[in-house]
């Protein structure tokens, strides 16, 4: 099990200092869909160059022209790109096979996803590496979770990794461990906290300690 950091609505810089506290503490670091707005792929270049050792994903969301955004993303260091499971099977196919050429693995986003069982099996056999449930920002406002959508889909996914993100706090990262997801992906959890070292620390021992069980 995998700790992703989601960096949103920050610049390059604060990007930095924020990844700079808690590195050691994470796997992943995610360029999130916000920074990428701003800053463009230069975002995911910088990161990575800045922390080798870290794994980078790039949250492009991506609904059209898979391939050519997998390759785009690619050659700035992104090692993961997103791409959003609403989008048709032909944009999927397109950006998993251009990620088998960069050596880029593919996660597929389930946000706004109506019937999740039934299209996350579909994406399953489309050669994904993750298969994400994710309550956006949006939802989580109107107090919604991603925590039994996750154990909807880890009945049928059989191929991919599964992820999840949305609202995840320290107090809730139990919860969602206890689903047995591959990878959990925090944002504002980790980096609205004062104490970003800290709660990162915490949240990497207690997803260490569940991967050993």
């Amino acid at each position: 099990m995998e700790l992703q950091l989601a960096l949103d609505l920050v610049n390059i810089e604060e990007a930095k200092q924020v990844v700079s506290e808690v590195q050691e503490h994470i796997d992943i670091v995610e360029i999130g869909t916000p920074v990428v707005i701003n800053e463009g792929l230069r975002a995911v270049k910088e990161i990575k160059e800045a922390f080798p050792s870290l794994t980078v994903l790039a949250d492009l969301k991506v609904m059209d022209a898979g391939g050519y955004e997998v390759m785009k993303a690619s050659e700035a260091g992104a090692e993961i790109v997103t791409i959003l499971g609403a989008t048709d099977d032909a944009t999927i196919k397109g950006a998993v096979e251009e990620g088998k050429k960069q050596g880029t693995k593919i996660l597929v986003d389930m946000i706004n996803v109506k019937d999740i069982e039934q299209r996350a099996k579909e994406v399953d056999e489309l050669g994904v590496d993750y298969i994400c449930v994710h309550t956006g920002y949006d939802l989580q406002a109107a107090g919604e979770n991603s925590f039994e959508q996750l154990r909807k889909i880890k009945r049928v996914v059989k191929h991919a990794k599964t992820a999840v993100a949305g609202g995840i706090k320290l107090e809730t990262l139990p919860e969602v461990i206890s689903a047995q997801p591959d990878l959990v992906i925090v944002g504002g959890g980790i980096t609205g906290q004062e104490d970003k070292k800290s709660v990162a620390a915490q949240m990497q021992k207690l997803v260490k300690q569940k991967a050993l069980v």
